[in-house]
């Protein structure tokens, strides 16, 4: 049997298929181009009869692909394939993809009706598309629900009618993948002629175990995987072309099954389709979710800095993302840090790394999402200790109907004094109570206030502008909190003052 896959991506008929994720015809070129980039063999480009826009789509994709199959999807019906057919008429390789439900639920409560009139139907469809294509695949729908022995002898006539590929789909995700596996396996070992076809699996998601029935149907025989990228498609989606593709890659050794897929080209053919599709990739999804790669634990950082296949299975870079991404919070560790800075070109001594990394502790407490604006300030804080003047303590009492007052201790040349002082603002009262300190008779020429961060835990990033004895000081202070950020910019101005 074959070690190769043929990977089969739906992305633009059953992916597109999700409420809101409809694309133009430009847009799914646009997909298809990227898609033949990546190496799939074979592109579902529409369900031809459904509307005009999606005719015209197979027309274009089918103009636009060069090597891969582009496939369309029928009913059993004449007229789908009839129609089908036209819409492939300039494509280098078409496939009709026929088919019709095989299990109880669909004989009896959806087509009203039994199982040899369907089974007629089924060769008669393939009978059909045979006389305008070679290439024909054949649907067995919610195969996953359907009695092995029947399905098996589908599966028999459809082959001896032409099929070259039989998909057997698990449409309402409902086996287990035990089970699915059993049900390939059972057809390889019991249908007549199984060797002239390609047995398929198409795999969705309701259980959460779409990527799982599949790669069980791969192991016992299937040799195309019918997938969507991201796993987008109906309900809960469909089999994801990133974790069937990888598992076989990163498995090699154990499943010795290979794939065409240009596995660089993934992570960026996942952001176009989210984009396009406004489609969010969840940040826990495996392999292109944002945090795939991502490690906020110390053990975890400290191993991954260490040798990256302690945390890691797969490289990043074979997906196309540059490198692992090292979140600082507040279950990092000082290696994760040091990492950090010296990527931001900061060398520290021990000492500082441990001032800084105390300091980076309590402000992750208070951040969710560490950046680097807020390590600079961490570092710019460290080097502040080395100034004659400092701030060691400040509180400040405030409120609708409260005058604001703050109290301040500071630390001058080891000496500490303390003041509290009232004004217009939390701010101003802060200031003045500084100014009681430091007794300078100092003109406050700009105050600015810019955020670094979004959200609610902004950084703040103060400026001020001061003026002494006709000389111009600057002064910076960044914090979450906007009072500590300004009584820092004011110090900072003031310990640059020569007297």
């Amino acid at each position: 049997m074959s070690d190769r896959l043929y990977i089969f991506d739906t992305t633009l008929r059953d992916g597109e298929q999700v409420p809101g994720c409809q694309l133009n015809t430009v847009e799914k070129i646009e997909v298809a181009k990227a898609l033949e980039e990546l190496g799939v063999d074979v592109i579902e480009a529409g369900f031809p009869i459904s509307s005009p826009g999606d005719f015209k789509s197979v027309v274009e994709i089918s103009k636009a692909v060069t090597w891969p199959t582009i496939c369309a999807l029928t009913r059993a019906v004449e007229k789908d394939i009839d129609v089908a057919a036209e819409a492939l008429k300039y494509a280098k390789k078409g496939r009709i993809h026929t088919g019709i439900g095989t299990s109880f639920y669909h004989i009896h409560h959806k087509l009203n009706s039994n199982p040899d009139e369907i089974l007629e139907r089924a060769v008669r469809a393939v009978k059909y598309a045979k006389k305008y294509v070679e290439d024909v695949e054949f649907y067995a729908e919610d195969a996953g629900r359907t009695d092995n022995e029947y399905l098996a002898r589908v599966v028999e006539a459809v082959i001896k009618a032409g099929a070259t590929v039989v998909n057997i789909p698990d449409t309402t995700g409902y086996t287990m993948p035990y089970e699915f596996g059993e049900k390939i396996k059972y057809l390889i070992d019991n249908v007549r002629g199984v060797e002239n076809a390609i047995i398929s699996t198409h795999c969705h998601n309701d259980l959460g175990m779409a990527t799982a029935n599949t790669i069980s149907g791969i192991i016992n025989g299937a040799r195309q995987a019918e997938v969507t990228i991201n796993g987008i498609g109906e309900r809960a989606g469909n089999t994801s072309l990133e974790e069937v593709v990888m598992t076989l890659k990163s498995r090699y050794k154990v499943l010795g099954i290979d794939t065409n897929i240009n596995t660089k080209n993934i992570y960026k053919t996942s952001r176009m389709v989210s984009n396009l599709m406004n489609m969010p990739v969840q940040p826990n999804k495996a392999i292109v979710g944002r945090n795939a790669f991502a490690h906020s634990s110390g053990i975890h950082q400290d191993g991954v800095l260490k040798n990256r296949e302690n945390y890691e299975i797969i490289d990043p870079t074979e997906v196309g993302i540059n490198e692992s991404s090292i979140v600082l919070t507040a279950r990092s560790g000082r290696a994760a840090l040091k990492h950090r800075l010296e990527i931001l070109g900061y060398e520290l001594t021990k000492e500082q790394l441990e001032d800084v990394y105390t300091k980076f502790l309590d402000l992750a407490d208070k951040k969710k999402d560490i950046r680097d604006d807020d390590v600079a300030m961490l570092v710019d804080d460290a080097e502040k200790k080395e100034r004659r003047i400092k701030l060691d303590f400040l509180q400040v009492v405030t409120g609708k109907t409260l005058q604001p007052m703050a109290s301040v201790r500071l630390d001058i040349a080891g000496e500490k004094f303390d003041a509290t002082a009232s004004g217009n603002g939390p701010v101003d009262a802060a200031i003045r109570a500084v100014k009681q300190i430091v007794k300078r008779q100092v003109i406050l020429e700009e105050f600015l206030i810019q955020a670094i961060t979004r959200g609610s835990d902004d950084v703040g990033k103060v400026h001020m502008e001061l003026e002494y004895d006709n000389v111009k000081y600057y002064g910076f202070g960044v914090n979450t909190d906007i009072i500590t950020a300004s009584v820092e910019a004011f110090l900072d101005a003031i310990n640059k003052m020569k007297v």
